[in-house]
């Protein structure tokens, strides 16, 4: 993993500044807690990455992601620009204001290890670096960091994968897109950000897909009454006014 500070600014019009940067391996996980009015933006640089990624609020670590309530409120099955990422609160962690990619999910879940069995068995202890970990784990070894464990484990989103169904109406993992497809949030409130490069359940690839991501953060310009994240729908607004009454007074 290597860090840098970086002061590109992508699309001035929503981001005042893009201030650090990182680089997170294939088959790694990481963690951090993001404030109110940052960003987060994510680029697949290989092409082919699957970043999952789970959200709380670290005031009260009850209060976690809730994938059924993001689709079913905004009446979509997949996740793209405009959406926003909705606790099992009615608040708003994170709205998603570019993105490139088009479709990410969060229905699939998480890999275990017994996906990973398909492409082998490796452990840290032998194979250090070139270890094949899975999702579940690299979650619970974030978690421990914050004491949480296996029963805090949420529905997560899994960013650049997209899920398509055949003629059966069987789901499964489109062809990877080209390198370069970028995805940012922005953080509507304090949020916990628990996160794994690990690959998507249902990869299918002859070789364990090791991808890596790039990782930026900076800070985001005010939410305006345009916003498209805020007018997307009726649930979207009360959502931002369920996270003022949360703030109200900070």
């Amino acid at each position: 993993m290597s860090n840098s500070i970086d002061s590109s600014r992508p699309n001035p019009s929503l981001i005042r500044s893009v201030d650090y940067s990182t680089d997170i391996p294939g088959a790694s996980h990481w963690s951090l807690r993001m404030r109110k009015g940052t960003i987060m933006r994510l680029t697949d640089t290989q092409g082919g990455a699957n970043v999952g990624m789970l959200f709380y609020n670290p005031e009260n670590l009850l209060e976690r992601y809730n994938a059924p309530d993001s689709l079913k409120c905004q009446h979509t099955f997949k996740l793209t620009q405009g959406h926003c990422l909705y606790s099992d609160m009615g608040r708003i962690f994170a709205s998603i204001i570019e993105d490139t990619h088009g479709w990410h999910d969060t229905v699939c879940g998480n890999s275990h290890a017994n996906h990973i069995k398909r492409w082998g068995v490796r452990d840290y202890q032998s194979n250090r670096n070139d270890w094949m970990q899975n999702g579940h784990d690299a979650f619970l070894v974030e978690l421990a960091k914050y004491g949480l464990g296996q029963a805090d484990l949420a529905a997560n989103v899994n960013w650049f994968s997209q899920i398509v169904t055949d003629e059966t109406g069987k789901m499964q993992l489109a062809p990877s897109k080209a390198a370069g497809a970028q995805l940012t949030l922005r953080f509507e409130m304090d949020t916990l950000v628990i996160l794994h490069t690990c690959p998507h359940p249902m990869n299918q690839a002859d070789n364990y897909p090791r991808k890596p991501v790039h990782i930026q953060l900076g800070e985001a310009e005010p939410v305006t009454t345009t916003d498209s994240c805020l007018t997307a729908c009726d649930e979207n607004r009360r959502g931002f006014q369920n996270n003022a009454l949360y703030h109200l007074g900070r």
